[in-house]
């Protein structure tokens, strides 16, 4: 689906299949507005999340200022790995990318809570309902911040209001 690059949405980039899943059960939701998110291809790993991002991404945050980025990474248990992306991230633009993932990798998380399409709409719940029930989980709660500041900039268009 394509979204309007003069309107407020969010590009989601996932390091690998497995977030593809997660974030495309996340845009299917049906309190999403899935004419103002977009997941891309798959980057192949977390350092060609980072290579995409310098090469294409950070450009078009610049002339696009409505636009947000999502890089869906896994941690893989590497407590350095966050700073290490934020630190690509120029100051310019920091405020509208947003370094999310699995502690440990998505696998662990599905053995845990079930298909990727359930945590991808759990999610996807906890967003629209301002809850943490699945994010809070310990392979998300690490999340917090970046989850904090990215409800506050995409929850007025990106998500219904509760009946």
């Amino acid at each position: 689906m394509s979204v309007s690059k003069y309107a407020d949405h969010v590009l989601i980039l996932p390091e690998d299949a497995a977030n593809e899943r997660i974030a495309n059960s996340f845009v299917l939701h049906q309190a999403v507005d899935a004419n103002h998110v977009r997941v891309l291809p798959v980057a192949r790993g977390w350092g060609r999340v980072v290579e995409i991002f310098e090469l294409d991404l950070c450009k078009s945050l610049r002339v696009f200022p409505k636009r947000r980025v999502v890089l869906l990474v896994d941690f893989d248990e590497d407590t350095t790995r966050r700073a290490a992306i934020e630190a690509r991230i120029p100051a310019d633009v920091r405020d509208r990318v947003f370094v999310l993932g699995t502690l440990s990798e998505p696998e662990r998380l599905r053995k845990e809570l079930g298909s990727y399409e359930t945590i991808g709409t759990a999610l996807a719940e906890d967003c629209h309902r301002h809850t943490d029930t699945t994010w809070s989980h310990p392979l998300l709660e690490h999340n917090k911040g970046e989850l904090t500041r990215l409800r506050d900039q995409v929850r007025p268009f990106l998500f219904e209001l509760e009946s």
